[in-house]
């Protein structure tokens, strides 16, 4: 039955040598001016036998940056320090797509290294606290809420970051719409709180990520991007106390775009929800195991299957599916940390040992 996930798949004019994504993944490691480093190329190297990879959380723009060393595609110098990366993937006969996100709110200043805003939907701060540069969780900064006119500029930052994106070797991008970052706060009531045409009723709360989509289409085509949704989750201070009431609509608008996928976070049984308010692809996530991402699959609702921290600890993590081979425990304390360890040193699978481990398990 898992032989469903090792079959070629199409996301849009995305065409995956297999159903096994790799989900993004925040891991602390770009270089000074938020530059891929050559650990970073690879990391993503390593990995990729996965029939996509979806890199970390890149900012658009310096005001997207919420994080300590996130990498960023604003830049020359990101532009060719991702080409070293999607270079190094595609040698490999993998695929890759990048995550574009701004964290709007869910920001320490600190963090930033230079002296772009704070911006958000509302002036309304992230009640939740986010690791500082030395990694110890502080209160996030007060926002200062767009104006109209800003919502557009910000629109055409993230449409110029899909240019970018190509430019440096990607084969698409993913909006991250997600885990509460800036387009998930425009969604939610809670954190938007604006009475022009970007909040109130849900089809204005709705409005900023369809023009976000609409706009990367339009830059590099439909069928090249994906976005990410989490209705569920309340990460990054996400309360909503109806998310079906603002996530169907928003499915039913993204689908008519033909977009190459919808990435979810599966919470609370919203796949479901999803096929039945989406007409297009999907790939899920939710802690998975081989035989439940299978039978998924075979069921029809979801056409790819991603996989997060099986990644970190296991770059031939496809190849041990396969084989149904025994998995590498992640390093926790180097997830954010380390440089190399905790990154780029977890070993390839060894194929005595997974004879042993295969005996153990009859």
């Amino acid at each position: 039955m898992n032989d469903i996930l090792f079959q070629p798949v199409k996301l849009g004019a995305l065409e995956l040598s297999n159903a096994i994504v790799m989900a993004p993944m925040t891991r602390d490691r770009a270089g000074p001016g938020d530059v891929p480093t050559d650990a970073m190329v690879e990391y993503y190297r390593q990995r990729a036998s996965a029939g996509l990879i979806i890199t970390e959380g890149t900012q658009p723009s310096p005001a997207g940056k919420g994080y300590w060393r996130t990498p960023g595609i604003w830049s020359d110098d990101q532009i060719a320090g991702w080409r070293k990366v999607s270079d190094a993937v595609h040698a490999e006969g993998g695929k890759i797509v990048m995550q574009l996100m701004h964290c709007g709110r869910v920001c320490v200043t600190a963090n930033k290294q230079d002296a772009s805003e704070v911006i958000a939907p509302s002036a309304i701060a992230c009640a939740d606290k986010v690791p500082g540069p030395d990694g110890v969780p502080v209160a996030t900064a007060m926002p200062r809420a767009l104006t109209t006119d800003e919502v557009s500029d910000v629109v055409e930052e993230y449409a110029q970051a899909a240019r970018n994106a190509l430019e440096a070797g990607m084969d698409g991008v993913e909006l991250h719409c997600a885990s509460g970052y800036l387009p998930n706060q425009f969604l939610n009531p809670n954190s938007n709180q604006r009475t022009d045409k970007y909040g109130g009723p849900v089809e204005n709360r709705i409005r900023f990520p369809l023009e976000i989509l609409e706009a990367m289409s339009g830059a590099i085509g439909s069928d090249r991007v994906g976005f990410r949704i989490s209705p569920f989750n309340p990460y990054n201070d996400m309360q909503d106390d109806d998310p079906k009431a603002t996530f169907g609509p928003l499915l039913r608008s993204a689908a008519k775009l033909d977009l190459a996928y919808v990435h979810l976070v599966d919470i609370a049984g919203m796949l479901d929800f999803v096929d039945e308010n989406y007409a297009g692809t999907v790939i899920t996530n939710g802690n998975l195991k081989p035989d439940k991402a299978a039978e998924i699959l075979s069921r029809g609702q979801a056409q790819a299957v991603s996989f997060g921290r099986y990644f970190i600890s296991n770059p031939d993590l496809v190849e041990r599916f396969r084989e149904e081979a025994e998995l590498a425990r992640v390093d926790r304390e180097h997830i954010y940390t380390g440089e190399s360890k905790g990154y780029t040193d977890y070993p390839l699978r060894d194929a005595a040992k997974d004879q042993e481990y295969s005996r153990s398990r009859k």
